[in-house]
């Protein structure tokens, strides 16, 4: 597992390495409404790939820009994106991150989040916590909806009538306060370590949130779906809380303003 964990920091921090090389001076191209890539993107995919297929050739590699589902039969499979928060990255907003996970049979048991301007490295094991640049780390104790500062993912573009609008309404009357950073990754990493108090999210991919959805577990914090069930990231749709005590108030907040999913 050991191995695992530091295959996974190698690879972001190769990932992040190309990020800073490429900030400012790329082209950018629509890959859909308000949802850019950059040659960035590709260039830190390719890095991560080959730090990862270097040491596991024979594993699975599924990413952002490539194939949208690990293979069927896969028992071993990389869960990749190279550019978590491209928006933030293209207007030079310092808030983006690399994050890299292995599978194991769908769910991750390792993985790492990179924020290359901080130099901050998130990682985690399956039954081994959860550290920030080696140093363990753990979810807040706040436990009350009134007191949760907490976080939330949107799709590129939102419908004026859509779930999505019509729940950060209700977390931003019922919580402290509410935050859309533009990653899903830093938002799972900054639950992990206790800087934000709960984070959802309605329409994310694997490569969005295996490796943050493992950090909090692993810090101490509870994730399920939006129903209250098992997360499972064929359905990567997490509601992430620091505290059991906290998690079940928060979760049928959110289900009760989503009566059409």
């Amino acid at each position: 597992m050991s191995e695992f964990v530091s295959v996974c920091e190698a690879a972001a921090r190769a990932g992040g390495a190309v990020l800073c090389d490429w900030l400012g001076r790329f082209a950018v191209r629509e890959k859909g409404p308000s949802d850019l890539v950059t040659e960035a993107d590709l260039a830190s995919q390719e890095a991560i790939r080959a730090v990862v297929l270097q040491h596991f050739p024979q594993h699975g590699f599924v990413a952002e820009e490539g194939a949208e589902e690990i293979p069927p039969g896969q028992e071993f499979c990389w869960v990749v994106d190279p550019l978590d928060g491209t928006t933030n990255y293209v207007h030079q907003v310092p808030h983006y991150a690399v994050s890299v996970a292995l599978t194991q049979r769908g769910r991750a048991i390792a993985g790492a989040i990179y924020e290359p301007l901080q130099q901050e490295c998130y990682t985690a094991a399956l039954g081994g916590g959860a550290r920030l640049n080696g140093r363990s780390i753990h979810t807040s104790r706040v436990d009350e909806l009134s007191q949760a500062l907490v976080a939330a993912s949107f799709p590129a573009k939102v419908e004026r009538n859509s779930v999505e609008i019509d729940q950060f309404v209700a977390a931003l009357l019922a919580c402290q306060a509410v935050r859309r950073t533009g990653s899903a990754a830093l938002n799972l990493a900054y639950v992990a370590a206790g800087r934000f108090d709960a984070f959802w999210a309605m329409t994310t991919k694997a490569w969005d949130v295996a490796a943050g959805v493992l950090l909090v577990e692993e810090a101490g914090g509870t994730v399920t779906d939006l129903e209250g069930g098992a997360f499972d990231l064929k359905r990567p749709f997490p509601v992430a809380s620091s505290q059991r005590r906290l998690h079940e108030p928060f979760r049928k907040l959110l289900a009760m303003a989503s009566p059409r999913r």
